[in-house]
């Protein structure tokens, strides 16, 4: 028999897919979110109202809990995420010291972009809880590049982000490896988990606009500042793609919702 496993941000775009697979596989998933699902929203999940931010309603949440899948994430604050994992950590610790599984971002130890600083201090606080742990660094969701393609692709000429490449993968891949390892024992830091292709954003582009039947001529540019200079150098990047997730082609080939991704949101400073 599974015990509960809590999954924070049960309603976003990771949490979503890693609830609606465990309950696939039968196992008893508990969801925290800061609101109430919509009517029939995954059904055969108990969900569980609660603000990370504050702190409210961690321990009702927490209650029967051997593991957390943490996928929860605010880009509207500088440091959102910390303040949610620190209030996390000690309601766990009070708890019974439940395994807290952990989807970081491939490269948030060495990139300067306050969104991934953030993750990466996020790690740290994991690391140094005394909790039993699993972190997974994903690359960018396929979700966050047809994102970033569709509001350029909005202009006369659409702008890119010149000699930048980017691993974009799957996330209902990445939530599959994260429900895979919320079933074993912690593991520390895992192998990162990237896309199966390498391409630039201007190869990104000229796929996005020709499978949305858009003309745009397309304009790479070398911006300044440290955060393009570090997507240029490819500090976001693993040492090599990994075959197994859905290509972003294959993505864009369904057609998918233009996703409004976490990282986007105003930033507050």
């Amino acid at each position: 028999m599974h015990k509960i496993t809590l999954v924070t941000g049960g309603t976003g775009n990771l949490g979503g897919h890693v609830v609606t697979q465990m309950v696939g596989q039968g196992r008893p998933v508990r969801a925290l979110s800061r609101r109430p699902p919509a009517a029939g929203e995954a059904p055969g999940v108990e969900w569980c109202q609660g603000d990370l931010a504050a702190g409210e309603g961690l321990e009702r949440a927490l209650e029967g809990v051997d593991t957390i899948v943490h996928c929860a994430t605010d880009g509207r604050t500088r440091r959102g995420d910390v303040v949610a994992a620190q209030n996390l950590v000690e309601a766990a610790a009070r708890a019974d010291g439940p395994h807290i599984v952990f989807v970081s971002i491939i490269g948030v130890d060495r990139h300067p972009l306050g969104y991934y600083q953030a993750k990466y201090d996020t790690e740290l606080l994991i690391e140094a809880s005394g909790l039993p742990y699993t972190i997974l660094r994903a690359a960018q969701f396929h979700d966050m590049l047809h994102y970033a393609l569709h509001q350029a692709s909005r202009l006369p000429v659409m702008p890119v982000l010149a000699r930048t490449s980017f691993q974009s993968v799957d996330t209902a891949h990445v939530a599959s490896r994260t429900v895979e390892l919320s079933t074993g024992d912690p593991c520390g830091r895992v192998a990162d988990l990237p896309g199966p292709h390498t391409l630039t954003m201007t190869d990104m582009a000229r796929t996005y606009l020709r499978l949305t039947g858009r003309r745009r001529p397309i304009l790479p540019l070398v911006a300044p500042g440290s955060v393009p200079r570090a997507y240029r150098q490819g500090l976001h990047l693993a040492a090599a793609p990994q075959p197994g997730s859905r290509s972003f082609e294959d993505f864009l080939r369904e057609g998918p919702a233009v996703k409004v991704p976490a990282a986007a949101r105003k930033t507050a400073r």
